[in-house]
């Protein structure tokens, strides 16, 4: 399968590395939660603050490492969020199943409503992996405008004092 003319595995080797990070603070999160650690916490474990520093980390190094443009972003920013809900999805799955609330079906990260609903699976089975990567991929867009411009300046800079 080929995605803007690179193949899925090339896209997932990549970004292996914050992939598996966002599985390792996704575990971990649960772990704790799971093993009776307070939320306030457990949610220093964040999934969403790597997913944004790989964003941020992914808008600079696909253009700087010549692996390819804005394009190339949104299968990463995609393949992020696909990572995140494959933690977060069971997690709400098996707190519906149980009735027992964990980090992720708790109130506080359910907009303050009970997160072991089947609404809420669908929210992050539905937004989590369209609209999300797309926000991510936006920022990521912006995010590397900006690193191409301050790399043409800093060569065209360095051009001039070699002059």
């Amino acid at each position: 399968m080929t995605i803007f003319g690179k193949r899925l595995s090339e896209y997932v080797a990549f970004s292996k590395p914050f992939l598996g990070l966002i599985v390792v603070v996704g575990l971990a999160r649960f772990a704790l939660s799971f093993a009776g650690v307070p939320n306030s916490a457990a949610k220093w474990f964040s999934i969403t603050a790597v997913i944004w520093t790989g964003v941020l980390y992914y808008s600079v190094r696909v253009h700087t490492s010549g692996f390819g443009s804005y394009k190339h972003l949104l299968p990463i920013c995609v393949l992020q969020s696909l990572a995140a809900q494959v933690i977060i999805v069971p997690a709400i799955v098996l707190a519906i199943f149980t009735g027992h609330d964990n980090i992720y079906s708790a109130p506080e990260y359910s907009f303050g409503s009970d997160g072991k609903t089947w609404v809420h699976v669908a929210a992050h089975l539905g937004l989590g992996t369209t609209i999300g990567p797309l926000v991510g991929w936006l920022v990521g867009c912006l995010i590397m405008l900006a690193a191409k411009k301050l790399l043409t300046k800093s060569k065209d800079t360095q051009g001039a004092v070699r002059a």
